[in-house]
């Protein structure tokens, strides 16, 4: 458009000089003429200068369009900017978040080896995945699943959902623990959800590589059965350094599902009744937490139990079956130097065992006493190996679950039984373990058992 103006221009300004030169050349000499011509000039003067007008006006016109662009570049930059703001908030939410959470679980791969008979196996034993969340520094949250012989089919579980059948080689999927931590202070916090019931050591502190052997012991499965959680809401804390505590309500046990080989399948897995509670706790104490902080010297003591009504099931209600359960349960666990040693004792009464059958005792009794030696030398631990360690250990337990019977009820002396386990750990690191032991067994009948070899690996993280 301006290219037509200036067209226009030039069209004016060489008609006015033809207009003057064609009037020279006539000799015009007459003063109207000479007036017409000025009128024309003043005209065509007026015309360049409206010209001259629009042409500013066009250009004035040209730089507000290329302004216009500039104003949306500034929308967009700051659109531009929002965004960025919103992705950086989105990535500190992202980053808060995995912050918050915590990742960890522990496994362990058995195989099994068993004198005179074919019953040779290798067993995936578990696999346990670990997750925690931080809704803020004084809540937290604590979850494991297991999945124990590597797979799970559907006839693994007891059809009222009691527990895993213990009966056969099949896996299950289970919630192990999921628990809500309040921390309010170092004397007193709030622990609400599915928790670990604090029976012993082995229930407590079952990761691979925190005991020795590629089997928890038998007493950890027929006397205080590991693992055993319970539904329920309680406190725990520290009173001093020396003494803590745990003290919960929970839901009860089946007692419908006691056995001659102990409390094992009375455990509810899913949906526990309410019908009649229990009552579980523990005091742990150190008695020289000070004075050996400094030193190669440990010593923990520990006391626990587990009170309440048996007339439960699964999804609410009872058998009808009435009964209660009182354990009670020390341990203690002593380091000094290169020696680790630990032990633990139980009692299982129940009244009314009579009324749930099936060879229930009304008084189970076991105990096991553990030492172990770290024998691996400080000059072996480079390279690869650096943070590497190796122990040995022995460890005798004996176990009844079927220590008294209710009167007129014989015993059955093959649940009485003793264990004799040695072997020994290489820990390639802290977390990974290497196992192998060996296990001579007998029974109050005085019939020869098998003796059993086993070799395993663990890990933690």
């Amino acid at each position: 458009m301006l290219l037509n103006v200036n067209k226009q221009m030039i069209g004016c300004m060489i008609l006015l000089f033809l207009s003057v030169a064609g009037t020279s050349a006539a000799d015009v000499a007459d003063n109207d003429e000479l007036e017409v011509m000025r009128r024309e000039m003043e005209q065509l003067r007026e015309q360049v200068k409206e010209l001259k007008n629009e042409f500013r006006r066009l250009q004035d016109d040209k730089k507000e369009d290329k302004e216009v662009p500039s104003e949306y570049q500034q929308e967009i930059q700051e659109l531009r900017d929002d965004v960025t703001k919103l992705n950086e908030s989105q990535k500190l939410d992202i980053s808060d978040t995995l912050d918050k959470l915590k990742f960890g679980g522990y496994g362990e791969i058995h195989g099994n080896f068993t004198e005179g008979t074919e019953s040779d196996k290798m067993d995936f034993h578990r696999l346990v995945l670990y997750v925690g969340y931080d809704f803020a520094d004084w809540i937290k949250f604590h979850s494991e699943v297991e999945l124990e012989h590597a797979f799970v089919k559907d006839t693994d579980t007891d059809t009222d959902g009691t527990s895993p059948n213990t009966d056969t080689s099949g896996g299950y999927l289970l919630i192990e623990q999921a628990q809500v931590d309040f921390l309010l202070s170092d004397a007193f916090n709030i622990r609400a959800g599915r928790l670990l019931t604090p029976l012993g050591i082995i229930n407590k502190r079952h990761e691979p590589p925190l005991f020795n052997g590629v089997e928890r012991p038998n007493f950890s499965k027929y006397i205080i059965p590991s693992t055993w959680s319970s539904d329920g809401v309680g406190f725990f804390g520290s009173l001093n350094p020396s003494l803590s505590y745990e003290a919960y309500v929970v839901a009860g046990l089946n007692g419908d599902k006691f056995t001659s080989s102990g409390i094992r399948d009375g455990r509810i897995q899913g949906s526990p009744s309410l019908n009649e509670v229990a009552f579980t706790g523990r005091l742990d104490y150190r008695p020289f937490e000070e004075a050996l902080a400094n030193s190669d010297q440990s010593l923990r003591l520990g006391l626990s139990g587990f009170l309440g009504g048996l007339d439960n099931v699964k999804d609410g209600g009872g058998s009808g079956k009435d009964g209660e359960i009182a354990m009670t349960s020390a341990d203690f666990e002593y380091s000094i130097s290169k020696f680790d040693f630990r032990g633990v004792i139980a009692n299982t009464n129940i009244d009314g065992a009579r009324d749930f059958g099936g060879g229930v005792a009304e008084e189970m009794f076991g105990w096991y006493l553990e030492g172990a030696y770290h024998f691996w030398p400080d000059e072996w631990k480079t390279g690869k190996l650096k943070n590497s360690d190796a122990t040995v250990f022995v460890r005798y337990e004996e176990y009844d679950t079927q220590h008294e019977m209710p009167s007129g009820i014989a015993k059955n002396k093959s649940k009485d039984m003793d264990e004799l386990s040695f072997g020994v750990n290489f820990y390639l690191t802290p977390n990974f373990v290497v196992k192998a032991d060996y296990q001579l067994r007998d029974n109050a009948t005085g019939s020869d058992m098998d003796d059993l070899f086993n070799v395993g690996v663990g890990w933690t993280f």
